[in-house]
C-alpha cells in the first residue's frame, strides 16, 4: 500500500470536486491511502508537489487542476508551466499523474472532470499508480 498526495488548485469549486473524487475512488480501489493539500491556482501545484515530496510522507501525487480558456495570454502561461513543473518533477523520478484540465469552456471542463464521464481525475491517479509501480520495480 502507497500513500498518495492529491495536490488540487481550489479555483473551480464544482471541477475540483469531481476531479478529486475520481482520483480518491482510483487510489482507494487500489488499496492506496491520500490526503489532499489545496494551493490556490495552477502555478503551484508543482510547487507544493516538490515541497511536500521533501517530506517523505508520500510515494507519489496526483495534480488536480481546472484552466479554462479567457481572453488573454494568461492560458497558455497557466497551463505550459504548470505542466512544464510537473513534468520536471516526474522526469526527476517523482511518480506523479497530472489531472490538470485546459479546457476551452466550464463544458469540456465539466465532461472531463465528471467520475461518470471521462474521469480525468481518476485517471490521472491511475497514470501516478502506474509510475509508482514501475519505480518498485527498480527495488526488486
Amino acid at each position: 500500500m502507497a500513500h498518495f498526495g492529491i495536490v488540487e488548485a481550489r479555483f473551480y469549486d464544482e471541477f475540483n470536486d469531481m476531479l478529486v473524487a475520481g482520483a480518491k475512488a482510483a487510489l482507494e480501489a487500489a488499496g492506496h491511502t491520500h490526503e489532499v493539500t489545496t494551493v490556490p491556482g495552477a502555478l503551484e501545484v508543482p510547487g507544493a508537489i516538490s515541497i511536500l515530496s521533501d517530506s517523505g510522507r508520500f510515494d507519489g501525487f496526483v495534480a488536480i487542476g481546472v484552466v479554462i480558456r479567457g481572453e488573454t495570454y494568461h492560458f497558455e502561461i497557466v497551463a505550459g508551466e504548470s505542466s512544464r513543473g510537473i513534468m520536471a518533477l516526474t522526469l526527476d523520478g517523482l511518480p506523479i499523474g497530472n489531472g490538470i484540465l485546459t479546457v476551452e469552456n466550464e463544458d469540456q471542463a465539466r465532461v472531463r472532470a465528471d467520475p461518470a464521464q471521462k474521469d480525468k481525475g481518476g485517471e490521472a491517479a491511475k497514470a501516478a499508480i502506474r509510475l509508482y509501480d514501475l519505480g518498485q520495480m527498480d527495488e526488486t
